[in-house]
């Protein structure tokens, strides 16, 4: 991991953090000691898996499982997609024990673990969208987007997880209220062209957090 590549995550960790502004330097200081140790104990798990796309009436199937991505989203991100790839990036049960483990000692210790956490998960949503473009050289990817974003049901978690053997693989399941357990868990799809796809994940819309998120009921955004 280098130090210069990994600036983005601390200020991820620092929005989740809802800091606005420069960030105090004991602040930073701690995110980025907190970040160097994730790093070293718990690199994040990720498992994926390509599949054909049909374009269908009730959405986009992807040929080999039961997952059909229905909605506008999918269709518009997948319309120039003969391939999606799914993908599952945890933490793991692991980290869920150590962040219960510092809440009962430190509740501002632990919410820096917690939003530095959030970042190290999209990071190893990162290296794995990095691995999954070399597998497909002279091909273009889509943006990532998950079941919650826009009008991509939050109902499709489960199947998307099955497709994946997320279980078996990496330990991941979906909950009774459909999120992810464990909690850093993301799952999310992409699309494989053959021409480069303009970015269309952009903004609270398309955020799975949109209904919840800190940020908006403060009248502000995390600027994603």
């Amino acid at each position: 991991m280098k130090s210069d590549n990994m600036e983005k995550y601390h200020n991820d960790a620092l929005r989740y953090l809802r800091v606005r502004g420069d960030a105090p330097e004991e602040l930073r200081v701690r995110v980025e000691q907190t970040m160097a140790e994730l790093a070293r104990s718990m690199p994040p798990r990720f498992t994926y898996r390509a599949f054909p796309t049909e374009h269908a009436p009730d959405g986009v199937r992807l040929a080999g499982s039961a997952v059909t991505l229905t909605g506008e989203l999918a269709a518009r991100m997948l319309r120039e997609c003969g391939t999606a790839v799914l993908l599952a990036c945890t933490l793991g049960a692991a980290f869920e024990q150590r962040l219960r483990a510092l809440e009962s000692r430190d509740m501002g210790e632990a919410a820096i673990l917690d939003a530095c956490a959030s970042a190290w998960v999209e990071y190893g949503c990162d290296l794995a969208e990095s691995e999954i473009a070399a597998r497909f050289p002279g091909r273009y990817l889509t943006d990532r987007f998950s079941p919650g974003y826009g009008d991509l049901p939050l109902a499709l978690q489960p199947a998307v997880l099955d497709a994946l053997d997320a279980s078996r693989r990496l330990g991941v399941h979906a909950g009774e209220s459909l999120l992810m357990l464990p909690s850093k868990s993301v799952t999310a799809i992409l699309g494989v062209a053959d021409r480069p796809q303009p970015a269309r994940v952009r903004g609270c819309a398309y955020c799975s957090m949109k209904e919840t998120c800190a940020y908006r009921k403060g009248g502000t955004s995390c600027a994603v």
